[in-house]
């Protein structure tokens, strides 16, 4: 007997979609696009945590500045780096680690903190405004949860009178809820709270709170910062900054020409220069003579710098200028930076033509002014003549060469060569006063032809073999003053002093708000109060015990 073939089943018509198409797939999120991406890098640009940030990279950014020596400070130690270091020293030069202050990284995080700033205190700072002329919040229908709940069942006719005008003018009559109520108001009113008063189903209560000054310190603090940056920027902008060396009986008038270098911010006008002067009439230095402790012998213990100085707004007028003392002229500051001696040569051609006379400025080496003489006298015939050697101030000659033993003019002796050739002055490149490439030029020897070292005190005179004569006549000291006007400085100032007291604000001000309701039951009036703080405020529950037990008379109010 044959049977027949099963006929395949038809598809279920109940079956489920997903079933037949396969997996189910997964909800797919709509891209931000540009607008969203920019809005998201903005808000994380302007939070809190960001700006933290960018002032701790900004505060380490800061720390090569102090490490490595900086062109805008002092142009010279930075070449002599430069030159000592090699390749490292290229490789930092690169990197901006000589000019720091002015590089593009740090200019970066500077403008990144700036807007951040902006970005986190503008919004806060409507917030705080709107919580300003906004009331208090309305008491919250629980308060056991808060600080300080106290709860206590009140005898009406036990409470202590109401002294104030308004109820010595009513009749007398007994205390009721609303009463109790007000006198709770008008006692957290005195305390420099803000007030609240409602009435609700559960009785007469009022909301108060106080401490709004917290978080405007905080906000003055943030604003203040960005005044800083501002100040800071600005000063850079429009700020001058030079260096002048002064010997003693010469003066110096506030002019390019006379600065030995000279830096401005790029909105500043160089033609705007306040035109003052000073004369340096005397400077004066001490130093430490006590040989019984060689760790202080030597050591300076004073500098000062008395100078005759005018300006178009004032007469002309006698001021001594000390460290941190400085003397404002045509709203400039001017500091004393440095010092030295500055030996009085007179040089004479074999032709009897002078060509050097005047006080030539030595750099100090060490502690006691051990100091490097250099004389260029490009005006020397047949060939250009320079002067190299040491001054020393207390000169002693042994087996570390000619050096001083103390800083102050015991025995003044200078020890030097004489070289002669092309000193490379025509060539159009600027050179540093002080410093010279004796191994380009030839030296003066003697009838052997050994080099000739030449030694002289003051009022000594001596004679180079082709006739020319080195007279050593005087010794004078000079003062080094840096000259700083930046506008901004006040601004800065104020703005600093701002962010401390925002700071102190912001972290010793309590926010807190204190809650208190009175109900009529029947067993008298039933009193609650407690109190929540916005941060750590050790004194909130005793503050509210406190005010209860003054309110209502209790010498101990209950918890």
């Amino acid at each position: 007997m044959s049977t027949a073939a099963p006929e395949p089943a038809a598809p279920d018509s109940a079956a489920p979609e997903s079933a037949a198409s396969g997996p189910k797939k997964r909800p797919t999120l709509p891209s931000l696009g540009l607008m969203g991406w920019l809005r998201f890098l903005w808000r994380q640009l302007t939070s809190m945590q960001t700006a933290l940030i960018l002032l701790m990279l900004l505060a380490i950014a800061a720390v090569p500045g102090s490490l490595y020596p900086q062109r805008s400070v002092n142009p010279g130690l930075t070449e002599q780096y430069l030159q000592e270091h090699g390749k490292t020293a290229e490789i930092l030069d690169k990197l901006g680690m000589f000019d720091v202050f002015g590089s593009v990284w740090f200019s970066a995080i500077y403008l990144l903190l700036f807007v951040s700033l902006i970005g986190c205190v503008i919004p806060r700072l409507q917030v705080y405004l709107r919580q300003v002329v906004a009331k208090p919040p309305v008491t919250p229908r629980r308060l056991t949860r808060f600080t300080g709940y106290t709860d206590v069942i009140l005898d009406p006719s036990a409470l202590p009178a109401d002294t104030s005008a308004d109820a010595l003018s009513a009749d007398a009559s007994p205390t009721s809820a609303a009463d109790l109520r007000d006198r709770f108001a008008q006692r957290l009113r005195r305390s420099r709270y803000r007030i609240r008063t409602t009435e609700d189903e559960r009785g007469f209560a009022v909301s108060s709170e106080r401490g709004y000054l917290r978080e405007a310190g905080n906000l003055l603090f943030h604003v203040a910062l960005l005044g800083v940056l501002i100040g800071v920027a600005m000063g850079h902008l429009t700020s001058y900054r030079g260096q002048v060396t002064v010997v003693e009986g010469e003066g110096f008038a506030n002019s390019l020409t006379r600065y030995d270098s000279f830096e401005a911010g790029p909105w500043f006008d160089e033609t705007s220069l306040p035109p003052f002067r000073f004369t340096l009439d005397e400077f004066r230095a001490e130093f430490n003579t006590d040989t019984d402790n060689p760790r202080e012998f030597g050591k300076p213990t004073k500098f000062e710098a008395d100078v005759t100085a005018s300006d178009p707004d004032q007469p002309e007028f006698t001021k001594t200028v000390r460290v941190n003392q400085p003397l404002n002229l045509g709203g400039s500051g001017i500091y004393l930076l440095g010092n030295g001696y500055a030996p009085v040569l007179t040089v004479t051609d074999p032709k009897g033509r002078v060509i050097a006379d005047g006080p030539v400025i030595t750099v100090p080496q060490g502690l006691h002014y051990t100091s490097q003489l250099v004389l260029k006298m490009p005006d020397a015939r047949p060939k250009q003549m320079a002067v190299v050697g040491i001054f020393a101030p207390t000169m002693v000659i042994d087996d570390k060469g000619p050096h001083s033993e103390y800083a102050g003019l015991v025995n003044p002796e200078i020890a030097l060569t004489v070289h002669t050739g092309d000193l490379g002055l025509d060539g159009g490149v600027p050179q540093n006063v002080f410093q010279i490439d004796v191994q380009k030029l030839d030296p003066v020897t003697k009838a052997d032809g050994s080099p000739m070292l030449i030694r002289l005190k003051p009022g000594e005179t001596t004679k180079l073999p082709d006739g020319t004569t080195i007279e050593f006549t005087d010794v004078k000291r000079y003062a080094a003053f840096d000259v700083k006007r930046d506008p901004w400085e006040g601004f800065t100032l104020a703005m600093a002093l701002a962010s401390i007291v925002g700071l102190v604000a912001s972290l010793f001000i309590p926010r807190r708000r204190i809650f208190v309701r009175v109900a009529e039951t029947s067993e008298g009036l039933r009193l609650e109060a407690a109190g929540l703080a916005r941060s750590e405020d050790y004194r909130l529950q005793q503050d509210v015990q406190e005010l209860v037990a003054e309110v209502t008379g209790r010498k101990e109010a209950d918890e």
